[in-house]
């Protein structure tokens, strides 16, 4: 990341040097003041013009990131909601299978029970 902050800041200078030396050339350039001031004028108006097309580009690149980030978002989020179902949907199919073999090691513990009142004996526990 260092590198790309390094170029930036090479690119900048670069860029601002280039301005002063254009605008250095023009300050010392064999015109009459007139006519300097015009070209300035002109070069200006271009440059501003350059930077309103440059800003709205960018601000269409980050509008068209922007929007494809809002995009793969609700993408992924769709696929958390369908995951979370999926989970819900498979815990509440466990959650009822050790229910049912709960309720019939219950069933079974209790004709365990009733059979042994009926007989007369007793449990034997099991340690």
């Amino acid at each position: 990341m260092s590198d790309r902050d390094e170029f930036g800041a090479f690119l900048v200078g670069f860029v601002v040097g280039g301005l002063t030396g254009a605008v250095v050339s023009l300050l010392f350039a064999p015109q009459s003041g007139e006519e300097t001031r015009a070209l300035i004028k002109d070069k200006s108006i271009e440059l501003r013009d350059k930077a309103q097309v440059t800003a709205e580009e960018a601000y269409a690149r980050a509008e068209s990131a922007a929007k494809e980030a809002r995009a793969r978002a609700e993408e992924l989020a769709k696929e958390a909601r369908v995951r979370a179902e999926e989970l819900a949907a498979e815990a509440k199919s466990r959650a009822g299978t050790l229910a049912a073999e709960v309720k019939e090691r219950g069933k079974g513990a209790m004709e365990a029970v009733r059979k042994t009142k009926k007989d007369g004996t007793e449990i034997a526990s099991a340690e």
